[in-house]
């Protein structure tokens, strides 16, 4: 069997520039922190349904957000000053993956957030490397998203909504808190119309591994966000 690789352990992917015309690299291994961390490292996520082996990607062109190119429309901006939502980090990461999990999405059946998915983020999150963002109305988690930072990116993993907005409030106040922490760059993967709205754009995946190079300079930020609001 593959073998299990703790934080600190490093497997070496194929070239991501060798990936399909689907954007399909590599297939296998396992989901541990060691193998995740080295995935997102060399520009590489996991993706896969349950019924699947572990596929891992890097697709061409990659969906990514440059924090200054954020669009905030004049209703979002109303709502964010009407501090419609709270916004949190770290406080609920199990249930948020959990969320992101159960909500039903167009064109999908069933969801790639799989129990072994859930529990390899869990471990990240408790090891400082994962986290949620929560938007809260009142005690009841209206929406949120989670993911995790290499250098100066930040990886967005998936996002749920049960009232309006509730994303969208999350992941703008995110964007500019990880600015005001050094984060430079937004990996969305893949295109979605949601994330396109807020100023998301596709670009050669060469120039996306070349960011990240740069970006992996900068050291990676281990611990809770919990007291960044």
């Amino acid at each position: 069997m593959f073998p299990y690789l703790e934080l600190e352990d490093r497997f070496q992917f194929p070239d991501p520039e060798e990936a399909d015309t689907t954007g399909i690299l590599a297939s296998g291994g396992n989901l541990s922190p060691g193998m995740l961390i080295s995935a997102y490292r060399q520009g590489i996520f996991p993706w896969f349904n349950r019924d699947e082996p572990i596929l891992w990607w890097s697709p061409d062109p990659r969906f990514v957000l440059y924090p200054a190119d954020l669009h905030v429309s004049k209703s979002m901006r109303r709502l964010l000053k009407k501090k419609s939502y709270t916004i949190t980090y770290d406080h609920a990461f199990e249930e948020v993956i959990g969320r992101c999990a159960a909500i039903k999405r167009p064109g999908q059946q069933g969801t790639w957030i799989t129990p072994a998915m859930r529990h390899a983020y869990a471990e990240l999150h408790a090891a400082g490397i994962a986290h949620s963002v929560e938007a809260w109305r009142g005690d009841s988690l209206a929406g949120g998203l989670y993911g995790l930072g290499v250098g100066g990116i930040f990886c967005g993993e998936s996002m749920f909504a049960d009232r309006p907005n509730a994303s969208k409030a999350a992941f703008i106040t995110l964007v500019g808190d990880l600015v005001d922490h050094g984060y430079e760059l937004i990996d969305c993967q893949v295109y979605t119309p949601h994330l396109a709205s807020l100023g998301a754009v596709e670009i050669p995946r060469r120039e996306y591994l070349s960011y990240l190079h740069e970006l992996l300079r900068r050291a990676d930020r281990v611990g809770s966000w919990a007291d960044w609001r």
